[in-house]
């Protein structure tokens, strides 16, 4: 009987196979393998950290009649020794069946020059990047690089000197009347390429939360409070370029919402409302050498406005309270060691240079110095648990290696010190980490270390 049940599956599969390959033109297969591993010492904060984490993924594309295409990528990230069957006795272990090895990172249908337009749709899961993502990427950034993906419909309208997106994704669906209790991110997004070598961008980004449950996992929900409703507008300018030997990234955005709380636990203070009323701005300008390793020197700057940072107002002891510049979804990380593409509440001046020695071989040095925006001024009865606090958080100096050894494959390796000031320690100091919301726990003049090798291949 179960060889009976076998033999109909596969003469469906066939029968499925043989209907569709009529309009079948094409299909492609790549993927790609990224193993990099690392080796933090955060001093006397955490002590040292080591691990060696791997991205797997492999991706199908399949073009069929009328330009229309379909896009699968299966993707596994994994850290070494924690989805492996390592017990050494039995070759069983409960690490690798107990976690989510291989997930549907992206799954979409493509549709292009829809009705003779230069219209595309794409509907089903996606990654959406957009300008240097500054606010909104893929997460690939450093370590812990773990991808991001959306659930959605996007639509691009393109021609040879503009481009406009527009995207409604799913961030969390939680089942009730359609829109009600969900979170959403919804955007468009404008791009002008009419300029030789430069583009202009213009954004609007909204994420919408609607009446988050208690513990919902909301940060600016915060635990135990439940009926938050999230309203955050991001309205953005961009642009970037090339003028001769010259390279310019310069983005600005003024963000503006609100998160309104409804306490259900008996507070003896109570704050409903907090604000969002932030700008961000991320500048960069380079110059390039015609000379032997091409050198070239840049100077960045950033300023990712912070709220209130009194813990008592964002904790609910207090009147009220202003949240700091969100990065929503970036994929820029200013540094190693105090943010996951969540840096906000700072001032950020960067500098650096960076060689190609062979045309293989490419290395960069860098210095980023920080500064804390609003500094911690503490109120009762916050002030029980913190201090007001210093805005230099200290300095960071990097200095990596690219090696492409073949067209598909390539080798990075880096080190990065962070000379550690008295802003850094949030019990002695500030909120900058979580979006403005938290900080490190740390000695004021801790120096932390950071060494790491890579290898990548695409196909």
């Amino acid at each position: 009987m179960r060889s009976f049940k076998i033999m109909m599956i596969a003469a469906v599969i066939v029968g499925l196979g043989s209907s569709a390959y009529a309009e079948l033109q094409n299909v492609q297969v790549g993927g790609s393998i990224r193993i990099r591993g690392n080796w933090y010492d955060f001093d006397d904060t955490i002590g040292e950290v080591s691990f060696v984490e791997q991205r797997t993924t492999i991706d199908v594309t399949a073009d069929f009649t009328d330009e229309v295409s379909a896009f699968i990528e299966l993707d596994s990230y994994d850290i070494w020794g924690e989805d492996f069957r390592s017990d050494y006795v039995t070759g069983l272990d409960f690490r690798a069946a107990s976690g989510d090895d291989v997930e549907l990172y992206q799954a979409y249908i493509e549709a292009r020059e829809m009705w003779g337009t230069a219209l595309r749709a794409r509907i089903g899961r996606q990654e959406l990047s957009f300008g240097s993502e500054w606010l909104l990427g893929v997460n690939n950034a450093s370590s812990i690089y773990q991808g991001l993906s959306f659930d959605g419909i996007r639509l691009t309208y393109a021609t040879d000197v503009f481009s406009v997106d527009g995207f409604w994704t799913k961030l969390a669906e939680r089942f009730g009347e359609f829109g009600d209790n969900d979170v959403d991110l919804i955007g468009l997004y404008g791009s002008y390429t009419g300029f030789e070598d430069i583009v202009v961008d213009l954004y609007w980004l909204y994420v919408r939360e609607d009446e988050a449950p208690a513990g919902s996992g909301n940060i600016a929900a915060l635990p135990g409070i439940a009926g938050t409703d999230t309203d955050l507008h991001t309205i953005g300018l961009r642009g970037a370029g090339t003028i001769g030997a010259f390279d310019f990234e310069a983005e600005v955005a003024f963000q503006t919402g609100d998160v309104e709380r409804v306490n259900v636990l008996p507070w003896p203070f109570g704050t409903e409302d907090l604000d969002y009323s932030g700008l961000g701005v991320n500048l960069e300008g380079g110059y390039t050498f015609d000379m032997n390793w091409q050198p070239r020197v840049y100077l960045g700057f950033a300023y990712l406005e912070g709220g209130d940072n009194d813990p008592a107002d964002l904790f609910g002891f207090g009147g009220g309270g202003d949240l700091s510049f969100n990065r929503l979804f970036s994929n820029w990380e200013y540094s190693e060691f105090i943010e996951n593409t969540d840096l906000s509440n700072v001032f950020v001046y960067r500098a650096g240079v960076s060689a190609m020695p062979t045309e293989s071989l490419s290395l960069l040095l860098a210095l980023t110095y920080f500064t804390v925006d609003e500094t911690t001024e503490v109120d009762f009865p916050a002030s029980l648990f913190f201090d007001d606090g210093d805005d230099t958080l200290g300095w960071e100096l990097g200095l990596y290696a690219d090696y492409q050894y073949s067209e598909d494959l390539v080798f990075r390796a880096g080190y990065a010190h962070f000379f550690g000031d008295d802003g850094l320690d949030a019990l002695d100091g500030n909120l900058y980490t979580f979006n403005g919301l938290a900080g490190l726990a740390s000695d004021d003049d801790d120096d932390f270390d950071y060494l790491f090798w890579e290898a990548e291949i695409s196909f």
